[in-house]
């Protein structure tokens, strides 16, 4: 299936596009709001052309690219395929984080955003050794063992696997550089590297705190107020 521009300028999408929306976070419909013309198009002979959607639950702008496959006498075939100018920011829990970790973190997932994937690899490192200096002299090994965890249960491969380690855990002179294939299997390793250590461990003992607390008070309440005077007493 193909979009056109027709010779009158009407716009021909072959089926509704529906996308996270980097404003408001809703999987929502594009709706067309600005679409090139016919004339310019057919005259200028682009490889690409740029669209112009708006989120339909925000009405925020969204912007796409799209290849031109035919330029006819009647209309003009553009492909299905919308790519988008502006992708959605990657999400964590920062509020877990020490203030300087998720500072570094933040920097991190906006590298992959923009696919510079070894200026991303690099902040992972930073992010890792900041982690580590929050967290104490045997957090080196304690990432370590989290690590080969990921790997089991995320079955990567073996070359992937070593590449990620030396990312992660090598030495400051040797950072090998890694594809758009290696830096999405090296997010998830991160971010779930980051959620064990400080967002799963600071939900645990927030929740601890609060049983201890209700059962604390629950205590009280089975006591009467004479037993209450005798234990103050």
């Amino acid at each position: 299936m193909s979009n056109y521009v027709n010779k009158d300028n009407n716009f021909e999408q072959a089926n509704p596009t529906s996308r996270e929306c980097p404003h408001c976070g809703a999987h929502a419909p594009l709706l067309p709001l600005a679409t090139p013309t016919f004339e310019v198009v057919r005259n200028a002979k682009p490889r690409h052309v740029g669209l112009a959607f708006r989120c339909a639950a925000c009405n925020e702008p969204r912007f796409v690219r799209a290849a031109v496959r035919a330029i006819g006498d009647e209309r003009i075939e553009l492909s299905s395929t919308l790519t988008e100018v502006e992708r959605c920011r990657e999400r964590f829990q920062y509020g877990y984080l020490p203030e300087r970790v998720a500072r570094l973190f933040r920097e991190t997932l906006d590298c992959y955003t923009h696919d510079t994937f070894n200026a991303f690899a690099s902040m992972c490192r930073r992010t890792v050794h900041a982690s580590w200096d929050q967290l104490g002299r045997h957090a080196r090994l304690r990432w370590h063992e989290l690590f080969q965890d990921v790997v089991n249960i995320g079955d990567i491969d073996g070359a992937t696997t070593r590449k990620l380690e030396t990312i992660l855990f090598g030495d400051q002179e040797h950072l090998p550089e890694i594809n758009a294939d290696e830096a999405a299997v090296l997010i998830e390793v991160i971010k779930d590297l980051l959620y064990q250590c400080f967002v799963r461990t600071g939900k645990l003992r927030a929740a601890m705190r609060m049983r201890r607390f209700f059962a604390g008070e629950s205590t009280m309440a089975n006591v009467t107020p004479i037993e209450r005077r005798r234990e103050s007493a």
